[in-house]
C-alpha cells in the first residue's frame, strides 16, 4: 500500500505544523501537495485549475504565512473572494492557520460595520481577506494602504466574474502597483477569465488538478423523475427516501428558496432558506444553524452558496435544471469532501431529461438514474430501518427501559404492545406523497396541465390535512387565542412564539387559523395539556385574556376553547 504524503514531508515552519496538528489536518489534499512542491511559488504568478472542495484555501494559505519572516506591520497579502460568506470562512481559516504566529487578519466584506474594519486595518494586519466592491470602497476612502501588498489572490476567480466584479477586479490590480505575484485560482477556466490573466499575470506557472471536473470520485450521481408540477412533493419523497444528515438544496431563485424551505418546515423538515437579498445577521443565521446541525436542510440560490465551506453536507439536491455543466460542477463540489462520499441529487421532469442528457454528453459523469420513491415505498422503507434498529443487538438498552420493557409484558401481549408501538411511531412520522398517478401530467395541453395541476394539488393538500387531523390531532383540541393580524401577527412568528411558550416541536401544532383580533390553533394532545400548564405565560404575552383563562378545559378536537 502506498504511504500517505504528509505535511511533515515539507520544509513548513512549526508554527503551522502545530496549527495543522491541532486541527488534525496529517496529509494534504493534491493540490496542497502539487504547490508545496513548487521551489519557486512565491518567485511567479499562479493559475490553479482544481475543482471545488479540493483545500485552494490551505493550497494558497501555507506558503504565503510560509514565506513571512518577520511579522509585518502592513498588509502584504490580499485575498480576494466573490461573497461575503467565503470570504468570511477564509479569513477564519487563515486565522487558524496562523495562530501560532500571532498573524492578524482583516476582513472587509459589505453588510458589515465600515468603521469596525477601519478599525482593523489600523490595528497592522499582515493579510486581509475581503470581496472587491467593500476592498476598492475602502481604497478610496483611504483606509487601506497598497504600498507594503506583495500578493494578490483570486480564489473563485471564474465566480468573481460571474458576479460582475470585472471593473472592481481591475481597478484593484491598478491600485496595486508594487504586487509581486497574482495567485489566480478558479474551478473553470472560462473565456473572461483567460482574458483577466493574459491581461494582469505575466508568464503564469499552471497546475490544472483534473482536466475533467465531472469527475469526483467521491460523488455519487443520481437522477430521479418526477412529474413536472409537483416539484416540492416529490423532494418530500427524496429527502425521507435518502434520509441526508445535512442536505444542500439548490433553488433558482430566491423566491423559490423561501418558497422551497416553508414547504419543507410545513412537512416536517427542519429548514432555512439562504439567498442574497437577506441580510448578514440573517445568512449568518442560517448558515451557523445548518453547520451545527439544529437545521438539515439549506435552501440556497447559487449566489448565496457559492463557496461556502460546510462539513459533512451529505447530499446536494437540485430542483430541476441548472445552468449549464460548470454550474452543476460546482453545486455537487458542496458534498463529497476530505474522502467522505457525498450524493448529488437532480430532480427532473420528463421534460428536462433531453436538456440535461445533451448538457451532460461531453462529461465522464457516471449518472444513476432512479424512479420516484411513492408513500408505499417509503413506508416499506421506513418499516426496514425500524427492523434494523429494533434486532441490533449491538445498541445498548438503557436498564430502566429494560425493567420497563419486562413489566410491560406482564401487562399485555406483546405482539399487541409492539403494534401499537410501531402505529405510534407512525404517527409521529411524514410518510411523504402518493405521485404515481401524476407523471402523465406532462402528456396533457397546456390548458389541461393548468387546470389539473390547481385540482391535484388542492387533493394532495385536503389528502395531507386529513392524515394530519386523524393520527396526531386525534384527541387533540382548538384553543382560541385573543390576538390577531391587527396586533402584527403572523403564522410563522405565531407558530414560533407556541413552540418556545410551549417547549415542543412544531409538530405538535396544526392549522392556524389567523383573523384581524383573534387565532384558532390546533394543538395535538401532548401540546394541549402542556398548554392547561403554562397558562400564566399566555397570559403574561397577551395571547389570552386574563380574566377569561378559567374557560380553556380539555376538549376533542371538534370543539374549540374560546375566551
Amino acid at each position: 500500500m502506498t504511504e500517505k504524503i504528509t505535511f511533515k514531508q515539507f520544509p513548513l515552519r512549526q508554527e503551522i505544523l502545530c496549527a495543522l496538528k491541532k486541527k488534525k489536518f496529517d496529509n494534504p489534499s493534491p493540490v496542497q501537495i502539487q504547490i508545496m512542491n513548487e521551489t519557486n511559488i512565491m518567485e511567479e504568478d499562479l493559475i490553479v485549475q482544481a475543482k471545488t472542495g479540493s483545500g485552494k484555501t490551505l493550497a494558497f494559505g501555507i506558503p504565503l504565512l510560509n514565506a513571512i519572516e518577520k511579522i509585518p506591520t502592513q498588509p502584504v497579502v490580499l485575498i480576494l473572494s466573490p461573497t461575503r460568506e467565503l470570504a468570511i470562512q477564509t479569513a477564519q481559516e487563515i486565522k487558524w492557520l496562523g495562530s501560532e504566529m500571532n498573524i492578524k487578519v482583516a476582513t472587509l466584506v459589505g453588510g458589515m460595520d465600515i468603521e469596525n474594519q477601519r478599525r482593523e486595518l489600523l490595528n497592522g494586519p499582515a493579510l486581509v481577506v475581503g470581496t472587491p466592491g467593500r476592498v476598492l470602497d475602502h481604497i478610496r476612502r483611504s483606509n487601506y494602504h497598497t504600498e507594503e501588498i506583495q500578493t494578490i489572490v483570486l480564489d473563485e476567480g471564474d465566480h468573481m466574474l460571474d458576479l460582475g466584479f470585472r471593473e472592481e477586479l481591475e481597478a484593484i490590480f491598478e491600485s496595486h502597483e508594487n504586487v509581486d505575484r497574482i495567485w489566480l485560482f478558479s474551478a473553470t477556466m472560462p473565456k473572461q477569465v483567460r482574458e483577466l490573466s493574459k491581461n494582469y499575470l505575466t508568464h503564469p506557472k499552471w497546475i490544472s488538478l483534473d482536466e475533467d471536473l465531472t469527475a469526483h470520485q467521491d460523488i455519487k450521481h443520481r437522477i430521479y423523475l418526477i412529474p413536472f408540477h409537483h416539484r416540492l412533493e416529490s423532494l418530500v419523497n427524496v429527502l425521507l427516501w435518502e434520509a441526508p444528515e445535512k442536505a444542500l438544496i439548490f433553488c433558482s431563485t430566491r423566491q423559490e428558496t423561501i418558497e422551497c424551505a416553508a414547504f419543507l418546515n410545513e412537512s416536517g423538515f427542519s429548514a432555512h432558506a439562504l439567498h442574497g437579498e437577506m441580510t448578514q445577521r440573517e445568512r449568518n443565521s442560517s448558515l451557523n444553524l445548518f453547520r451545527t446541525g439544529i437545521t438539515n436542510c439549506l435552501v440556497a440560490t447559487d449566489v448565496a452558496a457559492r463557496g461556502l465551506d460546510i462539513d459533512m453536507v451529505s447530499h446536494v439536491i437540485q430542483l430541476g435544471l441548472p445552468g449549464d455543466l460548470n454550474n452543476y460542477v460546482h453545486r455537487s463540489g458542496r458534498t463529497g469532501r476530505a474522502g467522505h462520499t457525498g450524493y448529488s441529487v437532480t430532480l427532473l421532469s420528463k421534460r428536462e431529461v433531453a436538456h440535461f442528457r445533451n448538457m451532460f454528453s461531453k462529461s465522464s459523469l457516471n449518472v444513476e438514474w432512479k424512479p420516484l420513491p411513492d408513500r408505499d415505498d417509503i413506508q416499506r422503507k421506513n418499516q426496514q430501518r425500524i427492523e434494523q434498529k429494533l434486532i441490533d443487538r449491538n445498541v445498548p438498552v438503557e436498564p430502566h427501559l429494560q425493567r420497563w420493557a419486562e413489566k410491560l409484558v406482564t401487562k399485555e401481549n406483546p405482539i399487541d404492545l409492539i403494534a401499537r408501538l410501531l402505529q405510534w411511531n407512525n404517527e409521529e412520522k411524514n410518510l411523504g406523497y402518493s405521485l404515481k398517478s401524476f407523471f402523465d401530467e406532462d402528456q396533457l395541453t397546456e390548458r389541461e396541465r393548468k387546470s389539473r395541476f390547481l385540482q391535484d394539488r388542492k387533493n394532495i393538500r385536503g389528502k395531507n390535512q386529513q392524515k394530519k387531523d386523524s393520527l396526531a390531532f386525534a384527541k387533540g383540541g382548538t384553543i382560541r387565542l385573543s390576538t390577531g393580524t391587527s396586533n402584527g401577527w403572523e403564522v410563522g412568528k405565531l407558530l414560533g412564539t407556541l413552540c418556545r411558550i410551549l417547549g415542543t416541536s412544531r409538530q405538535e401544532i396544526g392549522n392556524i387559523r389567523l383573523r384581524e383580533d383573534h387565532a384558532n390553533v390546533e394543538l395535538s394532545q401532548k401540546a394541549l395539556k402542556l398548554f392547561q400548564e403554562r397558562k400564566p405565560k399566555f397570559i403574561e404575552e397577551y395571547l389570552i385574556d386574563h380574566m377569561s383563562s378559567s374557560k380553556y378545559p380539555l376538549t376533542n378536537r371538534n370543539s374549540v376553547i374560546s375566551n
